[in-house]
């Protein structure tokens, strides 16, 4: 019998996902990449069943690291396509696709990677970049994101 380790459809399509320009902890440039949780929908998103899945995402790209740790390399794959960008996890038919940016996509592209940052916490999909700084402060405070990197195909 064949059991699949990737994310099914319905994990990808919880997932909220967001992209910008910045810099890695070592000063070089970086594409950056968070993925949390949608706000839940149904009352079985309760915070600590929407934390299940995100630390079960975490699995399946071999572990990201919290932030006093080094980063690893995680087993999630970078996709680049024109302007398009896709991040395909190991073991799932699907990959989830990234909102990007010329300038996204050039800095993902030249260096070969991306930082990508898992939230623990929900977040809803409409947040700006006044409330995403916000959420990534206080996930941050309170040990809530973990970290690596993705590499392109």
């Amino acid at each position: 019998m064949l059991t699949r380790t990737g994310p099914d459809t319905g994990l990808l399509s919880s997932l909220g996902a967001w992209t910008w320009p910045g810099k890695a902890a070592d000063g070089r440039q970086v594409a950056h990449i968070l993925l949390a949780h949608r706000l839940g929908r149904t009352s079985h998103d309760t915070p600590g069943a929407i934390e299940t899945r995100m630390r079960h995402v975490a699995e399946i790209l071999g572990g990201p690291a919290h932030a006093q740790d080094s980063v690893p390399d995680i087993h999630g794959t970078l996709v680049t396509i024109g302007p398009r960008a896709l991040l395909k996890f190991p073991g799932a038919r699907w990959a989830l696709r990234l909102p990007t940016h010329p300038q996204w996509i050039h800095l993902a592209q030249d260096s070969g990677r991306a930082a990508l940052i898992i939230g623990l916490d929900p977040l809803a999909q409409s947040a700006d970049a006044v409330r995403l700084d916000g959420y990534l402060d206080a996930a941050l405070a309170a040990d809530r994101l973990l970290f690596g990197f993705a590499y392109t195909a």
